[in-house]
C-alpha cells in the first residue's frame, strides 16, 4: 500500500474492519512469498520440527533437526531410538526431556492408531503428546492446506499493539483474528504476520507508535502501548 492509501488514513481513527483491510494490502506487499521457515519435507518431519520450535527460535530448531532426521525421520525410524538419544540430540532447543519423550511416545502412537501417517484432523493431532492446538493449526495450515490460524507470541503481540483483540490470551487473539480476517487468507497472513514481528515491529523496538504499521493503524494513539504478555 503506497502513500495515498497511508495517507487515506491520516487523523482518522480506523475501524477493526480498515485496520484488517491496510494490514492484508500492507502485508502482501511486503511479503508476497511466506516459505515455511522450519525445514521438513512431510508431515511427520514438520509435526517434529514445529513440536520442537516451542519455547525456542525457528533457527535453532533447523540446526538441530537435520541430525535427528537423519538418524529417524519417519516413525518408524523414530520409535527404535531410545528417548535418552532423542534428548542428547535436541538438547539445544531446550525443554528436552519433556520433548525427547513425546517425540519417542508420538511416533509410536501413529504407528499404533495411524498406520504410520500424521492424522489429517485438528481433534487427532491434539490428541498426541505434546502437540496443542497452536502445533496442530501449524501442521493443518502448512501441510494439509486446511484453514487455519496458529497464534504465535509474534502474532499475539502485533494483534494487541494493533488493536484488533482484547489480548487477554491466545485463544481470544486467535477468535477475533479469524473474525476480522478472510478464512481464504489465514494460512498465508499468519506466516505475513510472524515475518512482519521479526523484522518490523519486534518487542523491544516498537512500543505501538513507530513502525510502518502500528504508525498508520495508531494514529489516533499518544502513548506507547506496554504490550500484555
Amino acid at each position: 500500500m503506497g502513500g495515498s492509501e497511508r495517507a487515506e488514513f491520516s487523523g482518522k481513527i480506523m475501524t477493526k474492519t480498515e485496520k484488517a483491510d491496510f494490514i492484508l494490502h500492507e502485508l502482501e506487499r511486503l511479503y508476497p512469498e511466506t516459505p515455511i521457515p522450519l525445514d521438513h519435507t512431510d508431515g511427520f518431519t514438520l509435526l517434529i520440527a514445529v513440536l520442537l520450535s516451542a519455547q525456542c527460535t525457528d533457527e535453532r530448531v533447523n540446526k538441530v533437526t537435520p541430525a535427528l532426521f537423519k538418524k529417524a525421520a519417519t516413525p518408524q525410524k523414530m520409535s527404535k531410538l531410545t528417548i535418552a538419544e532423542i534428548e542428547e540430540i535436541i538438547r539445544p532447543c531446550g525443554l528436552a526431556p519433556r520433548k525427547a519423550k513425546a517425540i519417542f511416545e508420538l511416533s509410536h502412537i501413529l504407528l499404533e492408531k495411524h498406520q504410520g501417517d500424521v492424522p489429517a484432523s485438528f481433534e487427532e493431532l491434539e490428541e498426541l503428546p505434546g502437540v496443542g492446538h497452536k502445533t496442530a493449526s501449524v501442521v493443518m495450515a502448512q501441510h494439509f492446506n486446511v484453514p487455519a490460524f496458529p497464534v504465535d507470541t509474534h502474532i499475539h503481540r502485533l494483534a494487541q499493539r494493533w488493536r484488533l483483540t482484547s489480548g487477554k490470551n491466545v485463544e481470544t487473539t486467535e477468535k477475533d483474528l479469524k473474525k476480522l480476517f478472510p478464512k481464504e487468507k489465514w494460512n498465508k497472513l499468519h506466516l505475513q504476520i510472524i515475518f512482519y514481528g521479526r523484522e518490523y515491529c519486534k518487542a523491544h523496538s516498537c512500543d505501538g507508535l513507530t513502525c510502518p504499521i502500528c504508525s498508520v493503524v495508531n494514529n489516533d494513539r499518544v502513548k506507547p502501548i506496554l504490550t500484555k504478555k
